[in-house]
């Protein structure tokens, strides 16, 4: 894990944003707690409760279509994705992982919106649960967005 992970910068989310989280529900258990570490954080940013909606999907692989999805409903000004991806003994990690990345990122790119990449690639459980407090750094990460956008498009 880097050392370097960069401290959030403070960031106000104007007042009419929302915010979307697709949650995947494949290893679940620790997606669950990225979640509410996540929406913890939004809170405490101020972000209110109605503002914010949780959709779940089966696995990673779906988290893209679901942000494009979400995007493209045009009633959110950010979408946060949250998985998790364990290696196993076979290739399968490979292909999840790398085409949910692209996927997020092209979604990001086509829809000119911030969409964050709330998802663990670990090779066991225990790295998963070392980096759960990556719920929180996506939604730092999505303040910072959100207000960046704001300030650029105003």
């Amino acid at each position: 894990m880097s050392s370097n992970v960069p401290a959030p910068v403070t960031a106000r989310i104007p007042g009419d944003a929302r915010i979307a989280i697709a949650a995947a529900r494949f290893n679940g258990a620790i997606v669950a707690e990225l979640l509410n570490d996540c929406l913890k954080q939004l809170k405490a940013l101020g972000v209110e409760e109605d503002r914010i909606e949780v959709h779940h999907v089966p696995g990673a692989f779906e988290l893209p279509l679901a942000a494009k999805l979400l995007a493209a409903s045009r009633e959110f000004s950010a979408v946060i994705c949250l998985g998790c991806i364990i290696r196993g003994d076979t290739p399968h990690f490979d292909y999840v992982a790398g085409e949910c990345a692209r996927g997020i990122q092209d979604v990001a790119l086509s829809e000119m919106l911030p969409i964050i990449f709330g998802v663990l690639t670990t090779d066991t459980e225990q790295q998963a649960r070392d980096r759960i407090n990556a719920g929180q750094r996506s939604a730092d990460a999505v303040a910072e967005m959100i207000a960046l956008r704001a300030r650029l498009t105003s």
